[in-house]
């Protein structure tokens, strides 16, 4: 797992409180249930009414993604592709037959079998390019709901703050109470900003983030095995795919 979600928004967290209790303040004060559940529901509600129902049914998944994704590593591909066509080229590519099963990338594994049941080269770059195509707009849409978030939070905790103000004016009777109603009808906007900015768009940005490295490892991939197929030399095959690679790639983590 890459860490850098759950440690950013810790980090921001402990920054919030932090300022807080510097400044005098205690955090247990904007501890309030109704702006928190307005904010929350009603965020989430809106963003719902942007999209599709699939769309929003599938937002756990996503966060579980954004926060406990896998580390991805373009070396690894590059090994297994190198070993490949090292043996493809010694032995024909029919004897990675049973080597391609073993292959733990469904996506190298996929291209492996196009190839080695006779796919024309170009037949199997339109597919695999289409797949990766089509994990792009869907990465796309999974990003785009935390995106929405992002943008209604801040304003559903305005909502949350003129509703806040609303009760003050209706208790101008009791002078002692003011403040304290004041207080917790800011409360609302605070939610609705610090959301928007710690959680929701921090995630829509990790989602595309971890889209981008996943296709670019497709990518490799797909060059990969149209190399095997060419039969070209494995070590100007190791040169092809790590000059695609960034200078960092080969240890390149999900961020």
């Amino acid at each position: 797992m890459d860490p850098a979600s759950l440690a950013g928004m810790g980090l921001a967290l402990i920054a919030i409180v932090v300022s807080m209790l510097m400044e005098g303040g205690d955090p247990m004060s904007i501890i309030l249930l109704p702006p928190i559940i307005l904010v929350f529901v009603g965020t989430f509600g809106v963003a719902m009414a942007s999209g599709m129902m699939k769309d929003a049914i599938g937002v756990v998944g996503l966060m579980k993604r954004a926060m406990l994704s896998p580390k991805i590593e373009a070396g690894a591909v590059i090994d297994t592709v190198v070993k490949l066509a090292d043996r493809a080229r010694r032995e024909g590519l029919l004897a990675l037959e049973d080597e391609a099963k073993k292959v733990e990338d469904p996506f190298l594994r996929k291209g492996l079998e196009l190839a080695i049941d006779g796919t024309d080269s170009d037949e199997v770059r339109d597919i695999l390019e289409s797949e990766i195509d089509t994990k792009r707009k869907h990465d796309k849409v999974g990003a785009k709901i935390f995106t929405d978030m992002g943008g209604f939070a801040p304003t559903i905790g305005i909502i949350g703050t003129v509703l806040g103000l609303v009760h003050v004016l209706e208790n101008l009777a009791d002078p002692s109470e003011l403040g304290h109603l004041i207080a917790g009808a800011f409360v609302a906007t605070l939610f609705g900003v610090m959301t928007a900015n710690v959680f929701w768009l921090p995630m829509a940005n990790r989602l595309k983030r971890i889209s981008e490295l996943e296709c670019e490892q497709m990518m490799l991939a797909l060059e990969g095995v149209l190399a095997i197929q060419a039969g070209s030399n494995p070590r100007l095959v190791a040169r092809k795919l790590r000059s695609l690679v960034p200078a960092s790639g080969e240890q390149d983590k999900a961020a």
